[in-house]
């Protein structure tokens, strides 16, 4: 019998998008494995959040395709692309600065059909910060407001998720427990798709990483390829590789 391919939680084929004949993305190509937190880094002004704008609805590129789950959803709105498994955090925080933090996450379930067993409640304690479940958001430090937008995202029950930046705000050990959280979500079958400056936390949890640099994809691979990458290293990183480490 031919080998069974799975299919990938996302594919990206040859995305561009220009503002005022700048391009912003030049025929990017990206796939996200279910099972796998896939990283996506570059300086800022690469593209990154354009091209997660692209991927979420907010944004038409100009020329190529985005397919979640084998499905083409180019022409989809963000509502269409969210009920079948999109989800989504911000780097800059879009949550109601008003309402507490359990009725941010009860706004998520409410748009679903079939809420199965999740609660507010409940995915507020998975991301560690049920304790303010009755506080009003806009008291909240900006690192746990982000865990509380995650639980948002997770209120869908997403097959894939977008994380923008997730780790601005957290402490050490607030980051070490994300990254532990992110794990588990991608061997729960989902697929992670993670922009981050923490160069730490990216090179441990990610599977795969992809590069962006001026709108271009310069480079994709293991963490340890992607360290090793002398294009990545000028572009981004800014160290030389350790010529102690071994070869992949």
């Amino acid at each position: 019998m031919p080998e069974m391919v799975e299919t990938s939680a996302l594919e990206v084929r040859g995305v561009s998008v220009t503002f005022g004949g700048i391009a912003a993305l030049q025929g990017v190509n990206l796939d996200v494995r279910p099972g796998e937190v896939t990283g996506l880094i570059g300086p800022n002004g690469a593209g990154k959040t354009t091209l997660f704008n692209v991927i979420s609805g907010l944004q038409r590129p100009d020329s190529g395709e985005v397919l979640l789950d084998g499905r083409d959803v180019t022409k989809l709105g963000t509502n269409r692309r969210a009920r079948l498994g999109l989800a989504r955090t911000f780097q800059r925080l879009e949550l109601f600065g008003s309402l507490s933090a359990r009725d941010n996450v009860q706004v998520g379930l409410d748009a679903r059909r079939d809420k199965g067993d999740l609660t507010a409640q409940g995915l507020l304690h998975r991301v560690g910060v049920s304790a303010d479940a009755d506080r009003q958001v806009s008291t909240l430090p900006t690192g746990e407001a982000r865990l509380v937008e995650l639980a948002r995202a997770l209120a869908i029950d997403p097959k894939l998720i977008l994380l923008d930046e997730p780790c601005s705000g957290l402490d050490d050990n607030e980051t070490h427990l994300l990254g532990n959280l992110l794990r588990e979500l991608a061997d729960e079958g989902r697929g992670v798709l993670l922009v981050e400056h923490d160069m730490s936390i990216v090179l441990t949890i990610c599977d795969r990483i992809f590069v962006l640099d001026f709108g271009e994809l310069i480079a994709s691979g293991t963490p340890a390829e992607i360290r090793r990458d002398p294009r990545v290293q000028a572009a981004y990183l800014g160290t030389a590789p350790d010529p102690s480490e071994p070869e992949a």
